[in-house]
């Protein structure tokens, strides 16, 4: 429950940076936004979907100690353990927010300045840069696969291992009560992951569509909504 009171205040975060600003926006009929306005929100998104890529990931591991080892639990998994995943998840995603923004605020911005988006985001920062922006493409996809492949790999590890020590089990409500500890993580690591990656991978296309507004409302609104609806339903 601590590992789920975070994602809570990841959800509220990812909720808060982007969605009142929007909708002030939308109200006062006033669609400007300040430059240092816009690097500070893209920083904290980052840093809020950063942490919630390696907060999974300490989910799924713990998942893993409670089936694969449930008699070292309570001591693998402590709260000092805890905490230090928590701290470490902070440290990392901070690290690539930071990176990020340092790097996007090197370029040039002496054209169109209109933000075919209701946040402001890397692909849509990129599309309005009168500088080249290949090293910051290539810096995304370097910690894009450290932020969010290596996480990723790390889950699917963490469950390969939990599916091999539930296939041992000989009853079948063994088997489904084990599985449905589960259940809950997978859907969350599935919507998050896979509504991530349908962002990013167009990033090389000219012209930015309305399916990206509506994949950043899924990231920004709907995500954050469903995972206490999921977790709460679980429990």
């Amino acid at each position: 429950y601590f590992l789920l009171g975070n994602l809570s205040v990841l959800d509220i975060g990812c909720i808060t940076v982007t969605v009142p600003s929007m909708l002030g926006r939308l109200l006062s009929h006033k669609r400007t936004v300040p430059y240092g306005a816009c690097l500070t929100q893209l920083f904290f998104f980052h840093l809020l979907v950063g942490v919630d890529c390696f907060l999974l990931t300490a989910m799924a591991y713990d998942r893993f100690l409670a089936i694969c080892r449930p008699l070292t639990y309570s001591i693998r998994m402590s709260p000092t353990v805890q905490r230090i995943l928590v701290a470490v998840s902070w440290a990392c995603a901070f690290t690539n927010a930071l990176t990020h923004t340092v790097a996007i605020a090197t370029l040039n911005f002496c054209g169109p300045n209109v933000i075919n988006h209701f946040y402001c985001d890397l692909p849509q920062l990129f599309q309005l840069s009168c500088s080249s922006t290949q090293l910051n493409e290539l810096l995304l996809f370097a910690l894009g696969f450290l932020m969010a492949g290596t996480p990723m790999a790390l889950i699917v590890t963490s469950y390969v291992h939990v599916v091999a020590a539930v296939l041992q089990i000989r009853s079948v409500e063994g088997r489904k009560k084990a599985f449905s500890t589960c259940g809950s993580h997978l859907t969350v690591v599935a919507i998050f992951y896979g509504s991530g990656v349908f962002n990013y991978m167009r990033l090389g296309s000219a012209k930015l569509s309305n399916k990206d507004k509506a994949v950043g409302i899924f990231n920004t609104v709907i995500n954050p909504m469903l995972n206490p609806l999921i977790y709460t339903l679980r429990n």
